[in-house]
């Protein structure tokens, strides 16, 4: 089955059933996202660099603020 197949078959759905789906895809992604933090900033994960950045600069007293990147946006 193809991702257009499946979107065909969406926009058919009633619109109670396309709010349900809606609604577990959004729970689904959040699993996945809690998922991909917690393992970032576990044991060896990649963001344990930035944390230990973010406390040497406070322990040394370098307030300054982070350079900050436009978010990616979920639909680029």
């Amino acid at each position: 089955m193809t991702v257009e197949t499946i979107k065909d078959l969406i926009e058919h759905l009633p619109p109670d059933d396309q709010a349900t789906l809606a609604g577990w895809l959004g729970k689904r992604d959040m699993r996945v996202w809690a998922d991909q933090i917690e393992s970032d900033f576990s044991e060896g994960g990649a963001g344990l660099s930035l944390l230990s950045e973010v406390d040497a600069a406070i322990d040394s007293g370098d307030l300054t603020a982070f350079r900050v990147s436009r978010p990616r946006s979920l639909f680029d």
